[in-house]
This record gives C-alpha cells, structure tokens and sequence, in this order.
C-alpha cells in the first residue's frame, strides 16, 4: 500500500530523542518492513533523517501566546489536505495531535481507510500541565477526529475510556499497547552481577518530568547508603526536573552516586542500558495513569529486572510481579526494600532477564503492534 503516515504535533521532532518520536519512527519502520511505500507529513521532521521516507513539510507552529499557537497549529493541520490530495494514498494512518482533524476528514470523504492512533487524552494533557486557550475547540477536534477515523487504536485503557466519551462509534476503538524493537534492543553480553558487585547499577531511561517519578528512585537510593555494598544510579534523559533531581541528590548527600547523562539519541540508549543491572519505572501516584511507557518495554528487551510501581498498565505489562517486581508508587521506602531483595536473589535477576526478553520477543514487538493494528482495518472493512 501507499501509505500516508501523518503526525502534526509541533513538539515532535520525529527524527529526535523523545519518546513519542522512536515510537512514530518504529511504526514507520515496521511498515516499510512490510513493503508499503511510507510517505510522512509533519510539520517538524528534524535535521537529520534517519529513515528513508519522502517527508512532506508543513507549515511550522509559531506564536508566543497559546491563543496565537492553537491557531497557527490548525492552520499548520489544514495544510495536509493538500498534500493527501497529490499522494493520494491507500492508508492514512495519524497519530492524533491536539489540533490534527484533516487527515481523517480527508480519508471519510475519500473513502480511504485511516487508522487513528491515540497515545494520551492530549485536551486533558494541555489544560493541566500547559496552556489550552480553547478548550472546547480541542474537544471538538478530538471528537471530530475519532469519530471520522476508520478505527482508533489507543495504547491503553485510560485512553480508550477517554475516548469513547468522545465518539459515537466506539466499537471502531481497541487497546493496543506500545512495543519495543528487540532487534535494536538486546541484552548485555556481560554475566548478571553478583550481589556484592561494587557498582550495581539501578537505571533509568525517559524524560525528567514530574509524573515519571524519578525523585523517588533517588529518594529510594538515598535510603541505602549506608547498605554493606555500595549502589549507583544512573539517570538516562533530560527534561526540565534535571537541575531539581540534581539539586535532590546534593541535598540527600548521593550526588556522587548519581549519573545524569543528559538526552541521548535512541541509538546510543542500549549501551546505557547496558550498564544497568536492575531498571526502574517509579511513577507516582497519579490520579489519572493512562501511559503505557515505552521504557518498561525496552527495559525487558535488555532483559534488565525491573521494578515499576504498581500502576496503570504496569502491572499487566509486567504480568503481575512474574516479569518484574512492582513497589506501590511514590513509596521511596518500599522502592528501597525492593531494590535490597532483587539484588539479594541472583537467581531471581537471572530468571528474569530471560522471562523479559521472551516476553518482548513474543508478546511486545512493534512488529506485532503493527500487525495487530492494521488488521483493525481489514476487521472494519469486513463490518
């Protein structure tokens, strides 16, 4: 197939470190896998290509006001029009921004299957954590855009629920949670470290914001500083809770211990994965978890032990504490106690890098969320 892959979020750079970014370039790269001509829309590629597909360029978001950006961003949507007209593609498949109602406006009208994909209830996201100027204009988009979808994929419940409030066909709308490539991602070649290794390494991978909880795992590791063998942390990322979780860990006297490295590009990723002898995923207690974080899944592919808090998705990812270890979340003390006995239990670290890496194998591939989505399309098609 011709297959139009669309992403008119502005604060995506899809050839750049973030991980909405690796997942849109893992998509793409199963599709092309599979034979179909990719040809990609944004607004904002990035300078350095890293897949071969044409790419379509919209219009850039500016505006310093949120007023200015929300409307500079639909006119950046708009645009796309145009460009599914000269390509005239067999698949439109999206992932929904905030303003993006084109793409599949565009396939209903034509009669061309569009597959929709929902990563977060981005109007929620907005109002809370930035700014929503129109937030009954958002609404109105989201709705538009789920409901002129041929099928929605959301990548997890939260977001399914969220989005059946907004569709009067919620049939057409699965759960199909994210993946991992573990042909890029592959585990250490060193032996699993022993108990007393002098530099057990407790990692993390994602961006340094609030709700991924990082403070916590350094709060955890600061209550075992006086352990009989030493620990390091090792923070892999960068966001705007850097320079906080660095002055968090001067504070509780564990800076030393604690290596930032700042954001890396994907590739570089797997050798600090490398470096790890146990994972974490220590999100806090949020009201409202309906992520389905990319890290877990790269976590089990580099058949690292994991630990992530009992949350959301997690505990199905982590098949209920028989992949990984779960910890209630924000709860630094029982994070500590649980670093202390998976450390403890070599054979149990050992049992689990093999467990995490045939479930990312078999069960968490993107190969797999690709296939699974695009036969949404054929199911529909026979409806």
């Amino acid at each position: 197939m011709r297959i139009a892959y669309v992403c008119t979020d502005p604060g995506i750079e899809i050839f750049g470190t973030k991980g909405a970014a690796i997942h849109v370039r893992a998509v793409i790269t199963e599709l092309l896998r599979r034979g179909h001509e990719v040809q990609l829309i944004t607004p904002r590629p990035g300078d350095r290509p890293t897949l071969p597909v044409p790419v379509h360029r919209l219009p850039v978001v500016r505006g310093d006001e949120p007023a200015d950006r929300e409307r500079s961003a639909q006119a950046s949507d708009a645009a796309v029009a145009g460009v599914l007209d000269t390509l005239r593609p067999d698949l439109v498949y999206e992932r929904y921004a905030l303003w993006g109602r084109t793409a599949t406006a565009w396939a209903a009208r034509r009669g061309v299957p569009s597959l929709l994909e929902v990563n977060a209830p981005l109007t929620t996201e907005q109002a809370t954590f930035r700014n929503l100027a129109d937030a009954a204009g958002a609404d109105r988009v989201a709705a538009a855009a789920i409901g002129a979808a041929t099928a929605v994929v959301c990548v997890s419940a939260g977001v399914a629920d969220w989005a059946r409030t907004l569709s009067r066909r919620p049939e057409r709308i699965a759960v199909i949670g994210n993946g991992v490539d573990p042909a890029r991602i592959t585990p250490s070649p060193r032996p699993v470290a022993p108990a007393e290794a002098p530099d057990f390494t407790v990692g993390f991978v994602g961006s340094l914001k609030a709700w991924h909880g990082v403070d916590t795992l350094i709060r955890a590791l600061s209550r075992l500083r006086g352990d009989r063998y030493p620990w390091r942390g090792l923070i892999v990322g960068d966001g705007p809770m850097r320079m906080d979780l660095e002055r968090l860990a001067a504070e509780l006297g564990i800076a030393d211990a604690i290596e930032f490295t700042g954001a890396m590009e994907a590739g570089r990723v797997v050798a600090q994965l490398h470096r790890m002898d146990v994972a974490c995923a220590p999100y806090p207690a949020l009201g409202r978890f309906y992520f389905s974080p990319l890290k877990v899944y790269e976590y089990l592919a580099a058949g690292l032990p994991v630990i992530g808090s009992a949350i959301g998705e997690i505990p199905a990812v982590l098949d209920h504490g028989r992949l990984g270890r779960l910890a209630p979340p924000g709860d630094p003390a029982a994070l500590a106690d649980a670093l202390v006995l998976l450390r403890r239990d070599h054979g149990e670290r050992l049992r689990l890098r093999d467990a995490g890496r045939r479930a990312a194998v078999t069960r968490h591939s993107w190969a797999g969320v690709v296939d699974r989505s695009l036969a949404l399309i054929d199911r529909q098609a026979v409806a």
